[in-house]
């Protein structure tokens, strides 16, 4: 995989791009945590994912569904959850090959680490 081009679509090779964030590196911004939650779902890290959940929305236990195949990101848009910001939220389109989810995500940083809140 660290050879492939990320599945979060960005024109980089996954260990350049997402894989150093699943290898412990922090998102400098929220679309990029976005982006690398995005591939943890495409590769079923269900731990990343965790990790990388505000404590105060993550769920108990995380499932991920072994019969959806995550195909492309469309990053939409977003607002604030730069490099300076403490807030943010990305709009995306998520393909799968059953359809597409949308949604406009909440982050918040905490210290260095950018995490996910939830659906805005």
């Amino acid at each position: 995989m660290l050879d492939r081009v990320c599945p979060c679509g960005l024109p980089a090779l996954y260990a350049a791009c997402c894989g150093r964030f699943h290898a412990g590196e922090p998102a400098p911004t929220a679309e990029l945590l976005m982006r690398s939650r995005f591939s943890a779902f495409t590769l079923g890290d269900a731990a990343y994912l965790r990790l990388t959940w505000d404590p105060a929305t993550r769920p108990r236990r995380l499932d991920l569904a072994d019969d959806v195949r995550w195909t492309r990101l469309d990053v939409l848009g977003h607002t604030g959850g730069g490099l300076l910001d403490t807030e943010g939220t990305v709009e995306f389109r998520a393909h799968h090959e059953g359809g597409v989810m949308r949604e406009n995500s909440r982050f918040r940083r905490e210290g260095r680490r950018w995490l996910y809140v939830g659906p805005s």
